[in-house]
């Protein structure tokens, strides 16, 4: 049985040690069935440094911020989700983690982890990422596609998969469906 963990944060900034989570969603899969969904808007954890050249990307303000969910609850949530199909206790019942340049949001995701759990986001992965925009290097070094730009949007717009840039969910549905065009690519 393969699990893959789809997911996309939205973050106050770039650096993972000083910026924080203010948007996640993730999709779960099980052998190419997508059996649970989580969306959220979150706070980012107390301290987080908020840049205002994030914000502009996602729209979002600080006064949105302040409305959203508390940031413990949000990653108590997280954490529920990646337990329902997974045992963090099991080394052999692991997630397939999966996203666009996914060690972004990986690593976000890490230290939001080690920040709230001893175990970490290890229990649930094995680290076996699945990243379209790694495929896309591959099959642009082949020269079987040279784009101007290989960000999500713009390759997203080039496939004709509908998105809205920056929003977790959107970002995240895209990326799961461009990742199943070009693994089809790439075996034909």
């Amino acid at each position: 049985m393969k699990k893959v963990f789809w997911f996309d944060v939205e973050t106050t900034g770039l650096d993972p040690k000083i910026h924080g989570i203010i948007e996640f969603a993730g999709l779960i899969e099980i052998d190419g069935e997508v059996v649970n969904q989580l969306s959220i808007k979150m706070q980012p954890h107390a301290g987080a440094v908020i840049e205002q050249s994030a914000l502009d990307v996602t729209g979002i303000t600080e006064k949105d911020i302040k409305g959203f969910m508390p940031h413990v609850t949000a990653c108590r949530m997280i954490e529920a989700f990646l337990n329902k199909r997974c045992s963090k206790f099991d080394k052999n019942d692991k997630y397939y983690p999966a996203g666009f340049n996914v060690r972004f949001d990986l690593d976000f995701l890490q230290v939001m982890f080690k920040k709230m759990d001893k175990y970490g986001l290890g229990s649930y992965l094995n680290w076996k990422a699945i990243d379209p925009l790694s495929l896309l290097s591959i099959m642009d070094y082949k020269g079987s596609i040279s784009l101007p730009s290989y960000k999500l949007a713009s390759v997203c717009e080039y496939f004709g998969i509908e998105i809205q840039a920056h929003d977790a969910l959107s970002d995240i549905t895209a990326t799961r469906e461009l990742a199943f065009i070009l693994m089809e690519k790439m075996n034909a």
